[in-house]
């Protein structure tokens, strides 16, 4: 079971307007994001209910290949990720399980956990494609959170005048859009009226 997101570390999240940013735990569950992590990730508003698990994304998704321009790299990262979780706590069973699923499911994730590479970046770039800004890069911060066990702050920025910079004006501008849009659309239907 996913842990909670403390509240005071979603409204962190939110305070950071200006880059994307989310926080997962160590099997990869996303457990929080901000509006433009949101926009950056889902922009077709599909964002589920529960957490999303990435790693789950990455191997049994059949779109992830097309979303993520260095799929072979991302997926490493996610393996070395779970296997540093494994090691840190080897009695969860949620993550056993997690590892079972996807060991039973996808053929590439059980190669690359038998290779046993544990490799991990905390800092870094990771490319992008969006089907409204296209195809950009960004620079990547990885932070664990103290006083949260096994809690990782992710947060995206581009400096200023570069294309991936643009990108990110460009996607929060368009959010911005899409939220207003989703207002007034909710506040003009007959059961907000009634």
């Amino acid at each position: 079971m996913p842990q909670k997101l403390n509240p005071s570390i979603q409204h962190l999240l939110d305070g950071m307007t200006g880059i994307p940013a989310f926080v997962q735990d160590g099997r990869l569950d996303v457990l929080g994001m901000n509006d433009l992590a949101r926009a950056l990730y889902h922009p077709d508003g599909d964002e589920p209910e529960r957490p999303q698990n990435f790693a789950r994304f990455v191997f049994l998704d059949t779109g992830s290949r097309d979303q993520l321009p260095e799929w072979e790299s991302m997926a490493q990262d996610a393996v070395a990720i779970l296997r540093q979780e494994a090691a840190r706590d080897p009695h969860n069973r949620d993550l056993s399980d997690l590892i079972g699923e996807l060991a039973t499911k996808s053929e590439d994730f059980r190669t690359m956990w038998v290779a046993q590479n544990v490799r991990l970046h905390h800092t870094g770039t990771k490319p992008f494609h969006h089907p409204v800004v296209g195809d950009f890069e960004l620079t990547f911060q990885a932070m664990q959170l103290p006083g949260d066990e096994g809690l990782t702050l992710i947060a995206y920025s581009a400096e200023p005048g570069t294309p991936g910079h643009d990108a990110l004006n460009l996607l929060a501008t368009w959010a911005a859009t899409v939220r207003r849009e989703t207002r007034l659309n909710t506040s003009d239907s007959p059961a907000h009226h009634a």
